[in-house]
């Protein structure tokens, strides 16, 4: 089929590679404009602009794709279809009814559960065992249109954002082929979503990795999970802010009415007393110092017993 596919983020890259190994007509790639990162703030393309260009597909940046202007130039491209992937700005009804078979777009949630932004991230912050991707033509609701197909996934145990991302991604551009193959042959479904059930995921900023010592282990050890690799759980030991990056429940039932306290130091862990339970730091990094281990951080630095984390 004639597709315009708009992304931005590394999510959307293996959607837009399954697009290109399944011999789809890609005519043009929308996406976000190069961005100043880093510390020498270099001009930085998105990382599907650098997909697209590999295989010479035509690459838009525009700064607001609403523009009348723009939305001509998509009228101009004639796609049967638009797809949508993590692109990071909101589609105007001009451009939604442009596509004579749908705006389709890849969303990593089983819908209409977290809607919004960060719905890998809260997943796991909320300690969810099971997650998905789901497909659904757009519509000018934020996630609410209707579904076409769903996969449901485990979340494992130890699992970070990272490598949740990671396996979303891929398993959301098989899904996005097999949503093409039913549109194509005319018997894709519409299935609406039960607006009463929606939850609301929204984008993370550097205030949700702060640590609430008085919340259960099991909560503090998932928003560890659930920040990585940003924005981070973070605390504070005397008044130095550091990351936490891998961690254990211990004894998540007992309750204890003196949290944040350092209650014990082992040979690899620090030992902090939570609202319930106890959780187990392994891995962290102070400020302006390098990220490691705890045993290698005792070595070089003392932990005073009794100190109360913040």
């Amino acid at each position: 089929m004639r597709i315009v596919f708009m992304g931005t983020p590394d999510f959307a890259v293996p959607c837009l590679q399954a697009l290109i190994d399944n011999k789809h007509d890609v005519v043009a790639v929308v996406t976000q404009p190069d961005r100043a990162k880093g510390r020498g703030n270099k001009l930085t393309p998105p990382p599907v602009k650098v997909l697209a260009e590999q295989h010479q597909i035509p690459v838009y940046q525009p700064e607001k794709v609403k523009t009348a202007e723009f939305v001509e130039i998509l009228r101009q491209l004639a796609p049967e279809v638009i797809v949508v992937v993590a692109f990071g700005q909101i589609l105007s009804q001009a451009i939604l009814d442009i596509p004579p078979k749908g705006c389709i777009n890849v969303h990593g949630s089983l819908l209409p559960k977290y809607r919004g932004a960060g719905p890998i991230q809260w997943s796991i912050i909320n300690g969810d065992k099971t997650t998905g991707v789901t497909t659904m033509y757009m519509d000018k609701g934020l996630d609410t249109g209707d579904m076409i197909l769903k996969r449901e996934f485990e979340i494992l145990e130890k699992e970070t954002t990272q490598e949740l991302h990671d396996k979303m991604s891929a398993v959301g551009a098989e899904v996005l082929i097999d949503t093409l193959k039913l549109i194509e042959s005319g018997t894709a479904p519409r299935i609406p979503q039960d607006h009463s059930q929606h939850t609301y995921a929204p984008m993370l900023d550097k205030t949700t990795g702060k640590i609430d010592w008085s919340k259960a282990a099991r909560d503090i050890y998932n928003l560890i999970r659930g920040t990585y690799p940003w924005p981070g759980a973070y605390s504070s030991y005397l008044d130095k802010n550091f990351k936490i990056f891998s961690s254990e429940v211990y004894d998540e039932d007992a309750v204890n009415a003196d949290y944040g306290k350092i209650c014990e130091l082992g040979k690899d862990y620090i030992m902090v007393s939570c609202g319930k339970g106890f959780l187990k730091i392994l891995e962290l990094q102070f400020e302006n110092e390098k990220r490691m281990g705890v045993e290698a951080y005792l070595r070089g630095h003392n932990i005073d017993i009794e100190t109360k984390l913040v």
